[in-house]
């Protein structure tokens, strides 16, 4: 890049001004992490728009990090953050307004330029599709109160959370973590406003095979939710289900795994609506599925320390194991999809995608599936011994 367009970049992106880290101490943006050197005071060239902000810190030879803390923030062009490293409570904080101005002006002036890392824009292209649907509308309604997401901040959730192994495996992870005193204060008042989602279905006037039924079917609590929950709005919950797994994934919070393990569940547990009544829903949320499992489940050499590969982590074998949610519900849907006449085009290119993944792979080892194209938005598909049809 010439100097011209990185100073472009600098001048029309977002500033992140970290004043006062401790050297070793980890910060991420986004799909990136940056580990705190000597003059590191922050990172430029970020793009518009929404992102989630996370910080660990460190003991002094940068081998033992503290949970996580994140933040959601919704940039505009040219905009500067600032926060200052609170030494007494390990965390970043605000400052004050005249101080937030002051090194704003010094940032536009590039005062801080060389001390500024550069966000990698071809890491950008990962990031919009794990949060497509987050806005500033949908940070404002799941963040808590003061906006930082900390597992630190959900201690009896820790020693609540089901034992299977992949649950296991993540309540392993975060309880070997050291925890931060300050963020354990107030922790009522510090949890994400989910969307509450009931696991069972109870309605009056049903019992025995019509209730089993009900429950056998998410599409009526479904259904039920989008209208008084979510204003009828499919993309506010596909906001909250990036908020939820981006919130788990680098935040490494607990309660929002819990949420977003809650909202595949309802959607994987319906088999009307995704050929029926929510056919785009469900496109929708396979595609959302499959950027957030192709992401997750990927072993590359971003992940370089400690903290970082520990984030990766929480997404790994266990997730394949028979005893996992994830297994089963997707076995399930594929079955669904399977045993249906005919399926959307759309929904079923995307559920195939990701039965390319290493996870659905694994589901269904040993069966292949081969595309036809036809004329006229058309195709079949050969899969499992059987043909369906599809069009998009």
């Amino acid at each position: 890049m010439d100097a011209d367009a990185a100073l472009e970049l600098v001048k029309h992106g977002t500033t992140l001004l970290l004043l006062d880290v401790p050297q070793y101490t980890l910060i991420g943006v986004d799909t990136q992490m940056f580990s705190v050197g000597p003059s590191f005071k922050g990172i430029k060239m970020i793009p518009p728009g929404p992102h989630f902000v996370y910080y660990s810190s460190s003991s002094r030879d940068g081998k033992e990090f503290s949970p996580i803390i994140g933040f959601f923030v919704d940039t505009c062009p040219s905009e500067v953050i600032v926060r200052r490293w609170d030494q007494q409570e390990e965390r970043l904080v605000k400052v004050s307004e005249e101080e937030e101005e002051r090194y704003c002006q010094a940032v536009k002036s590039l005062e801080f330029d060389r001390q500024l890392g550069p966000y990698n824009l071809s890491q950008n292209g990962d990031w919009k599709q794990l949060s497509n649907y987050i806005s500033k509308s949908i940070i404002v309604r799941f963040e808590p109160i003061g906006g930082e997401i900390s597992v630190a901040c959900e201690p009896g959730m820790v020693n609540n959370i089901p034992k299977m192994v992949m649950e296991k495996t993540l309540d392993d992870q975060l309880e070997i973590s050291k925890f931060s005193t300050s963020v354990n204060k107030n922790v009522n008042s510090r949890r994400c406003y989910y969307t509450s989602i009931p696991r069972f279905i109870k309605q009056k006037g049903l019992q025995g095979q019509e209730l089993t039924s009900l429950n056998l079917d998410k599409t009526q609590l479904l259904e039920t939710l989008l209208i008084k929950d979510y204003g009828g709005s499919e993309d506010v919950l596909l906001g909250e289900l990036q908020f939820a797994f981006i919130a788990f994934l680098m935040g490494q919070s607990l309660e929002a795994f819990l949420q977003w393990k809650s909202l595949v569940s309802l959607l994987f547990g319906c088999t009307k609506a995704p050929f029926h009544t929510r056919t785009r829903l469900f496109t929708k949320f396979i595609r959302v599925i499959y950027y957030q499992l192709k992401y997750g489940l990927q072993k590359d050499s971003r992940d370089t320390s400690g903290a970082v590969s520990g984030a990766s982590a929480l997404l790994d074998d266990s997730w394949l194991s028979a005893d996992s949610f994830l297994y089963r519900l997707c076995k399930d849907f594929f079955s669904l999809m399977h045993d249906a006449s005919s399926v959307d085009g759309h929904l079923l290119s995307w559920g195939f995608s990701c039965w390319n993944l290493k996870l659905l792979k694994t589901v269904f080892l040993g069966v292949s599936a081969i595309f036809v194209m036809l004329a006229s938005h058309s195709f079949f598909v050969i899969y499992s011994g059987r043909i369906l049809a599809g069009w998009y």
